[in-house]
């Protein structure tokens, strides 16, 4: 979903706010998007209220205010990766079954619905409401078993390539996914 379907950058998420130090840029970005809790948070061990509990106190005064809206609202509004929402809609009018699997929070199933191409998903599996993120061969199976699917039968689309090479080991065909929706088009259709 991030960096396929919907744009993850926590830069402009602090551009949205207008932190323009580039100390404070980088403190926030160290102790929110690489921080070990954010992983936690898309493993469903921890869910943003608690996040904002922990990083809070850890900033300097002035960055306080900034946790909430970085750590919950960094998705409104929600960025749509260039061409994707056409993409799907084309994928599903040729009869594609269209599938998310991600790595998220459980804040998903707030913002999933605005998203402008989520009614045309036949299924999602999102790794906090399953405790097991990708890579880990689990939630590929997950999603398999839950809509009935067989892995040989599948284009498993990513921004990552430690995600691609163990969807490849399961048998998905792989696409890596570098932000241009024509290319992940021409391959579809090159491979149909």
């Amino acid at each position: 979903m991030g960096k396929v379907i919907i744009g993850f950058d926590p830069e402009i998420f602090m551009d949205r706010l207008a932190i323009t130090d580039e100390k404070d840029r980088g403190l926030l970005k160290e102790k929110i998007y690489d921080s070990p809790l954010w992983k936690q948070m898309d493993h469903g061990d921890l869910d943003e209220q608690r996040m904002i509990e922990v990083v809070e106190p850890e900033l300097p005064e002035h960055l306080k205010s900034y946790a909430r809206p970085l750590i919950s609202g960094w998705c409104d509004p929600i960025i749509m990766i260039d061409g994707m929402n056409d993409l799907v809609f084309k994928l599903k009018q040729k009869g594609y079954g269209i599938y998310l699997l991600s790595n998220a929070s459980v804040m998903q199933k707030d913002y999933w619905p605005s998203v402008s191409c989520a009614s045309f998903f036949d299924g999602v599996v999102v790794s906090a409401f399953e405790h097991v993120m990708k890579p880990d061969p689990k939630i590929y199976e997950i999603l398999l078993e839950r809509y009935g699917l067989t892995a040989d039968e599948c284009i498993f689309i990513d921004d990552r390539k430690d995600n691609i090479e163990a969807a490849g080991k399961l048998g998905f065909d792989t696409f890596l996914f570098e932000g241009h929706a024509d290319e992940l088009e021409r391959y579809i259709e090159d491979g149909s």
